[in-house]
């Protein structure tokens, strides 16, 4: 009988065990099984000084995200996989392609590999190795952020490696379970952790010290930079001996952080990181108290996250979920054939019985699918809605601005003073519209995740801040409308909150009454009862339909879809009230326009 050995170098990006890192950040793991097939490759050839080179070529390439020797070392390696007819380690090597090409962004190609890998293990029939293809899109569903979809992915394939023996591979599978548990369950994850660290010792040792290094990192997250020292003089030592690691560069990084090194840790993560380096630069900023340059670099990793490769991966992996589920499909009937054929042998009579069952079950199972795709659809189509509304949003005004940039660089254009400040007050109001737009949508997003308690250290007196905020707001209103002010409270009467916040709301709602009033009045009023402050703001403009007044605080809800903005105005003044410990409530007894009420209480 022929011995079954497997070897597995694994080459995972770095991961770092944070309860606070966005889960789209966190790059994905590679598990490169360099190893024999159990049926069909001999036992020794990968003892041999060619199946070595080629496999530490690509090991080198991958660590080092050198794309132009990877590609070719993988093909070459592959080549050599073929020849000695083991299909299990060639089709690994079509997986490390897909990760590779995710680990450096490009997101298309990974899918299109993927689906490819997919499709021709359904074809060739092979249901041992049929695992990797759940794999891979278990990392595709994760770079999306659709966690749950990849821990059922990912949980699958563990249990199908147990299912044929494939323990050696088992470690880079749960540190992928890592990977999705980071963020929301970090004890979680730091057991996977672990579980992945005593199977590597058991079965892949040469696993041990990439899994180490790793764990390393998560000492630093944690604060406890006395361990991460001391696993740093280990990670030393093993490099040394000749040993390699991908967190390697990033242990360097947080080494030059711990000693106090911060530019020089700033400047290796972008040097030798790319784009994963966003979020070890905004920690290492933090950790040196360098809150501005931690803050714009958090901003820059939020802008990067939120891009277009993304959406593009949402959409295209239908493809490979479509093979899969095809292929899911087709062993559930073969089954159902087997077991027919079976019973049919044994008494004619269940024949039938089995055959209703299997198509009641067929026809239950196909029923599902089509609510799943058409809550897809519906989802696809919601988010085609609101990408087309902030494009129109910010593309106007972006028209404008350019329109009238081109206007003013002609150099054969003559144009007199009137007509240059009536051109610098159209490009200046178009620049503070779409400043405003973003400003309302990072605002709202901060409110809405920022925790629940917030610092109610200033004492206004209530009728002088809202004289003050009628002031500033005196040049925006339109010329026939009439700003007013009306308060049933003493000057004396003031009240403990956050100062700012509040400002930010009633501000909210004037711009919201100036809106929709072209004529009449907006009137801010103030009142008390022995519990609470009320202020109100009411408008005599066309006011709210009673079948829209119920989704005027949802997000991106508009009455008017062709005026300016994004519907955002009055979520965000709902989320700021509601930390503040007020509410703010449309009265839909008012008839003459629009009235919102805000209670706060004393």
């Amino acid at each position: 009988m022929m011995v079954v050995s497997f070897i597995f170098v694994t080459l995972q990006l770095k991961i770092i065990l944070t309860p606070t890192m966005n889960t789209k950040t966190i790059l994905l793991a590679l598990t490169m099984l360099l190893t024999t097939s159990q049926a069909q490759a001999a036992d020794d050839y990968k003892q041999s000084p060619e199946y070595l080179a080629l496999r530490d070529s690509v090991y080198h390439a991958f660590n080092d995200g050198d794309s132009v020797h990877f590609f070719t070392a993988v093909k070459n390696l592959e080549d050599y996989l073929l020849k000695k007819n083991d299909l299990h380690a060639y089709y690994t090597q079509r997986c490390n392609e897909i990760v590779f090409n995710l680990n450096q962004q490009n997101i298309y190609e990974a899918y299109v590999l993927g689906r490819n890998l997919s499709m021709e293990l359904r074809e060739k029939k092979l249901d041992k190795e049929m695992y990797m293809a759940y794999n891979m899109l278990g990392h595709l569903n994760l770079h999306c952020g659709n966690k749950a979809a990849a821990r059922r992915n990912f949980q699958y394939v563990i249990s199908e490696m147990e299912k044929y023996g494939y323990y050696e591979s088992m470690p880079p599978i749960y540190m992928n379970l890592v990977n999705v548990e980071l963020d929301d369950d970090p004890e979680e994850a730091a057991r996977l952790l672990d579980k992945a660290l005593e199977i590597a010792q058991k079965y892949s040792p040469e696993r041990v010290f990439d899994i180490e290094t790793r764990k390393a990192l998560t000492y630093f997250s944690s604060g406890d930079i006395g361990k991460f020292l001391e696993s740093y003089k280990a990670y030393r030592k093993g490099v040394e001996e000749g040993k390699s690691s991908v967190h390697g560069r990033s242990m360097e990084v947080y080494y030059l952080a711990c000693m106090g090194k911060t530019d020089e840790a700033i400047a290796l993560a972008k040097s030798e990181l790319g784009e994963e380096s966003k979020a070890l630069i905004t920690k290492i900023y933090e950790m040196s108290g360098r809150w501005k340059e931690a803050y714009e670099a958090l901003r820059e990793e939020t802008t990067t996250n939120d891009s277009i490769n993304n959406v593009v991966l949402i959409n295209s992996m239908a493809g490979v979920r479509e093979q899969l589920t095809i292929h899911t499909i087709e062993q559930q009937t073969n089954r159902n054939r087997m077991i027919a054929l079976s019973v049919g042998l044994i008494l004619l009579g269940l024949l039938a019985a089995a055959m209703s069952y299997i198509v009641f079950a067929r026809r239950r199972y196909m029923r599902q699918l089509k609510r799943a795709y058409d809550h897809a659809l519906e989802s696809d189509k919601t988010k085609s809605a609101f990408i087309r509304n902030v494009t129109h949003e910010v593309r106007t005004p972006l028209n404008i601005i350019s329109g009238f940039a081109q206007v003013i660089s002609d150099p054969n254009m003559v144009t007199g003073p009137e007509e240059r400040a009536h051109i610098a007050e159209m490009m200046q109001k178009n620049t503070q519209l779409i400043t405003s737009l973003v400003d309302e949508m990072l605002e709202l997003s901060l409110n809405e995740n920022a925790p629940e308690a917030v610092a109610k250290d200033d004492v206004v007196e209530v009728n002088d801040l809202l004289r003050d905020i009628l002031q500033e707001n005196e040049y925006k209103v339109n010329k026939a409308v009439k700003l007013q002010f009306e308060s049933d409270l003493s000057d004396d009467i003031s009240l403990q909150t956050n100062e700012g916040m509040l400002k930010r709301v009633i501000n909210l709602l004037l711009d919201n009454a100036n809106k929709y009033t072209k004529k009449g009045s907006i009137t801010l009023k103030a009142s008390a009862n022995d519990e609470q402050i009320i202020l109100t703001v009411e408008d005599t403009g066309p006011g709210i339909p009673a079948d829209a007044a119920k989704h005027i605080f949802e997000r991106f809800f508009k009455v008017d879809a062709f005026r300016e903005g994004l519907g955002l105005g009055l979520p965000l003044c709902r989320t700021i009230i509601n930390r503040l410990g007020g509410t703010v409530d449309l009265d839909n007894s008012y008839q003459q326009g629009a009235r919102f009420v805000v209670k706060i209480n004393r």
